[in-house]
């Protein structure tokens, strides 16, 4: 499948199939044809020495320097230059990848004013396999995310390293290499390359996708874990959940259930109590509040990838270039904040259900940490100080970064969002939940082995995933296997699958 950047339709999925999957793209015919308009555009304007910003003027604080028409020439590479000053390890390539497709996109509205060739090069690189390496950190989300796309930028030059065919190399190397013409940049082309909020924005894209499936996963690890503790299935009846009307906590119920379908428990075979505590029955609010949270996240990303996130803005059709701050990544970065507080919400709620799974006063009759033989063996207790570990973390992480703005730029820039800092926290704090999520499933696994009735289609299926990597715990032994085994099991969406397969797609 090949993805058609045409400025208005890229979804996540897309984003990750591109980014993730290496698929294919191309610019839409009409885009290119935008694109060369409003490099026309801009062409009038210098040659009539209307002044632009970052265009043949300087940037941020000095703004009110007008540039000659040699400064004019040379002024986007040392403005690529200055701006490539991150620090720290690389980003993953797909991180990277996503941002390019990002990028190209705002450029194809036909508002950015760079040469065709520049977009066309983005293309090109990301077809043949040429990822820039780009340093995590640096950037302050506004003004675009400037350190990191200015590594991108680079290559444009010929200049900085780059991933090709699994090798580090020189950028010029991996152009050469991959037979892709470095196009060099001529007025504008720098500030239209880096000036948007696009690696904080692919981040959040990616994140987005695996935490939707992470959720549907927790779901899972909750209907295995309410079996295992022979719950009262009233709280999940979906009816109860359109009473109140949230949407989320009515897909979540109805998830529940589907994973419990053909269980016992329905049947009234199993002996339930009245009324549960709050960790199993609050289950379908919670994950939904973090379901609904990260509806309003997607909604808002997908905006900022198929928006104008540039400065300044040519409009061709009405012969216009406006300055403001489409660059400012907060309405990214405060959803992308809140969906953090969701996931290590989700998580706490989890290692509550694994306290009841082992703690013997909370068991319903389990025996004590989940092992044939309490006293001589401790079973799974040390797998709940690993999740308290991993949620403490968490709890820091979920600090929002968007309130978090220091000035910068002798104040000119006296507000930034911050938006990076909130997609490499969100980063550490998902691969904790797999963490934290892999846990609860071995746990849930083990105590659904020491019952003896019939489990649900969906709580089975996932059972069976379990097994094939961790074997049943029937005297100690060290579980830190287990446990990363479980964490990439959970990253990898196998049990989510096996369960989808028997029961059908969750919501």
């Amino acid at each position: 499948m090949t993805v058609v950047l045409d400025g208005s339709s890229l979804t996540i999925e897309k984003l990750v199939a591109v980014a993730r999957f290496g698929e294919r793209v191309e610019l839409h015919p009409q885009a290119l044809e935008r694109i060369k308009a409003c490099r026309a555009l801009l062409e009038r304007k210098l040659a009539a020495r209307e002044i632009m910003y970052g265009t043949n003027t300087g940037i941020g604080e000095f703004s009110e320097h007008i540039l000659s028409d040699e400064q004019v020439r040379e002024f986007q590479r040392y403005l690529v230059y200055n701006h490539a000053a991150g620090i720290g390890d690389p980003l993953p390539i797909e991180q990277v990848r996503a941002a390019m497709v990002s990028r190209i996109n705002v450029h194809a509205h036909g508002n950015s004013a760079c040469r065709p060739e520049i977009t066309l090069t983005l293309v090109e690189m990301l077809n043949k396999g040429v990822t820039p390496v780009v340093c995590q950190k640096g950037s302050v989300g506004a003004s675009g995310d400037l350190a990191p796309m200015s590594q991108i930028a680079l290559l444009l030059l010929g200049e900085g390293e780059a991933w090709y065919q699994g090798e580090r190399l020189p950028g010029r190397v991996a152009m050469e290499r991959a037979g892709i013409p470095i196009p060099g940049l001529e007025a504008r082309d720098g500030l239209a390359t880096i000036n948007g909020s696009n690696v904080l924005t692919a981040l959040s894209a990616l994140q987005l996708y695996d935490m939707e499936r992470w959720l549907k996963q927790a779901e899972i690890a909750a209907a295995m874990s309410l079996e295992a503790l022979l719950a009262n299935l009233k709280p999940y009846d979906e009816r109860l959940h359109r009473l109140r009307g949230f949407p989320g906590a009515i897909a979540s119920a109805r998830n529940i259930m589907r994973c419990i379908e053909g269980s016992d428990l329905q049947s009234g075979k199993v002996k339930t109590k009245v009324q549960d505590a709050y960790s199993m029955r609050s289950t379908p609010q919670v994950i939904g509040a973090a379901r609904d949270a990260l509806r309003w996240a997607r909604q808002q990303v997908e905006i900022e990838l198929n928006g104008v996130g540039d400065n300044p803005i040519w409009i061709p059709e009405e012969e216009v270039t406006l300055t403001g701050a489409n660059f400012q990544g907060t309405p990214v970065s405060l959803p992308m904040d809140m969906v953090g507080a969701a996931i290590t919400m989700v998580c706490v709620l989890s290692e509550r259900r694994l306290n009841r799974l082992t703690n013997p006063a909370l068991s319903q009759g389990l025996p004590d940490f989940l092992t044939p033989n309490p006293g001589f063996f401790s079973g799974m207790m040390l797998s709940q100080y690993t999740a308290d570990h991993l949620i403490v973390e968490q709890r820091i992480l979920s600090m929002p970064a968007s309130i978090q703005s220091i000035p910068a730029a002798a104040d000119q820039e006296d507000f930034v969002s911050m938006g990076m800092n909130t997609a490499l926290k969100n980063e550490r704090i998902l691969d904790n939940a797999c963490g934290v999520l892999g846990i609860e499933f071995m746990a849930a696994a083990q105590a659904l082995d020491f019952r003896n009735f019939h489990n649900g289609r969906g709580v089975q299926a996932a059972h069976r995933v379990i097994r094939k990597y961790v074997p049943r715990l029937e005297e100690d032994r060290p579980l830190y296997r287990d446990h990363n085994i479980m964490k990439e099991l959970v990253r990898s969406g196998e049990i989510l699958e096996a369960v989808e397969r028997e029961v059908g797609p969750l919501e």
